[in-house]
């Protein structure tokens, strides 16, 4: 009876001394994708994170609390517990001016949407953002046109554009049945919401989403819906389509006609004629989803007292990335516009793969390609991401994810 007495001493000295939880991301970490689903769990519930930029990877730590302990055990998350005199040291060595880490305090729950047809078809797409939402557990909305030209955006505090063609050419693959259906299915949406052509019904869609950005949300967006959001912003009011899309032709002039000063990232880039699968030059990459993945592109690090906004949205225990491909493979360096922050970039090459910017009293990150984790010949299946919890390029993903649970000050980009 003293023996098992003695034992619920010690364990309730080593709990009750144990005052806070720490969530490591570094190789430490049995599944940093889950992790960033606990942390969102603690922020739903009301509570607050720290989010330790550059400290073993970008760890997470929180006031010791027996239910998320448990609910880390229940998702297979690495946890330490760690003592009070532990934690405080641990802070100590990040305020150092001579170690590049920082401390960002987490407050609250982002509202995410995903901009993405809802119809059978979504069945056939790979949406990356969708995918890593569902395995890391955090919950999010689908809205599509109608809903954004509703301005059910306010309901929300990031958004993520779905691979989606803003300029009403259906993505340019009508020769693929899913295509041509899907096409259909919007044109006959355009038509009962009032307009005449898909492509003035996206350029609606794509200035709400401006604005949405512009009022302080924060906007995400991969592959073609990058480029093709901004085609679009600089097409307002330009035919560019030709008539297979729209049933006119497009304006001959429509190139010089483009305007640069209403895109978020992109400038001086070139349309591609209308029957090729590429939409621009701003596109490095060949437009299909069939290339190896040979190569690789590097993610910067950043002044993490400084340069907090970057430093968030690079945290990851690796910063060598194996390149993958999508429809817009990566971004030509030469047309992005001279405000965007690059975020990583190709090696050896003049193209770049993540960029930030501002928007207003917004933010935005445009990540290029279609799957983190995809293979060229099974692209349009979905990717099994307990077979890649420790993903590098999905971080990039969830960083974004929880950029807008910051506490709001104002932060040096």
């Amino acid at each position: 009876m003293l023996k098992y007495l003695i034992v619920i001493f010690i364990f309730s000295f080593t709990a009750c001394g144990a005052s806070s939880l720490l969530i490591p991301m570094d190789g430490s970490q049995k599944d940093h994708l889950k992790a960033y689903g606990i942390a969102y769990y603690i922020l739903k519930k009301g509570l607050e994170v720290d989010w330790l930029l550059n400290y073993r990877g970008g760890s997470f730590m929180i006031t010791w609390n027996k239910e998320i302990e448990d609910e880390c055990v229940v998702r297979g998350v690495t946890f330490e517990r760690v003592s009070e005199a532990n934690a405080n040291t641990i802070l100590k060595e990040i305020s150092s001016p001579s170690v590049n880490m920082n401390v960002v305090r987490l407050e609250r729950a982002p509202r995410i949407a995903v901009y993405s047809p809802k119809n059978e078809l979504i069945l056939d797409e790979t949406d990356a953002v969708i995918l890593v939402l569902e395995y890391a557990e955090i919950p999010y909305n689908i809205i599509y046109d109608e809903e954004v030209l509703k301005d059910e955006l306010a309901k929300y505090d990031w958004l993520h554009l779905h691979h989606e063609d803003f300029t009403g050419q259906y993505g340019r693959f009508l020769r693929r049945e899913s295509s041509k259906i899907e096409a259909d299915i919007q044109q006959a949406t355009a038509h009962r919401l009032g307009y005449t052509k898909v492509s003035a019904m996206k350029l609606d869609v794509a200035k709400r989403i401006k604005a949405f950005c512009s009022g302080g949300g924060y906007l995400f967006a991969m592959c073609s819906g990058a480029e093709t959001f901004d085609i679009a912003l600089a097409a307002d009011g330009v035919d560019i389509n030709e008539s297979i899309y729209d049933g006119d032709e497009p304006d001959p002039e429509a190139q010089q006609k483009l305007d640069f000063t209403k895109t978020f990232a992109f400038e001086n880039f070139t349309l591609e004629p209308g029957y090729s699968r590429r939409f621009s030059d701003i596109n490095t990459g060949r437009p299909d989803f069939f290339d190896r993945n040979t190569g690789f592109f590097d993610v910067f690090q950043f002044s993490a007292k400084w340069d907090i906004i970057p430093s968030i949205l690079t945290q990851n225990h690796e910063h060598v990335i194996r390149e993958f491909h999508g429809q817009t493979t990566a971004f030509s360096k030469y047309v992005v516009k001279p405000t965007v922050l690059i975020l990583g970039e190709n090696r050896n090459r003049d193209n770049v793969r993540y960029i930030y910017g501002e928007q207003g009293r917004g933010h935005w990150t445009f990540y290029s390609g279609h799957d983190p984790e995809g293979s060229p010949s099974r692209w349009r299946e979905g990717t099994d991401l307990s077979q890649h919890p420790n993903s590098p390029g999905y971080r990039l993903i969830l960083n974004n994810v929880l950029f807008p649970s910051a506490k709001r000050k104002k932060m040096k980009t």
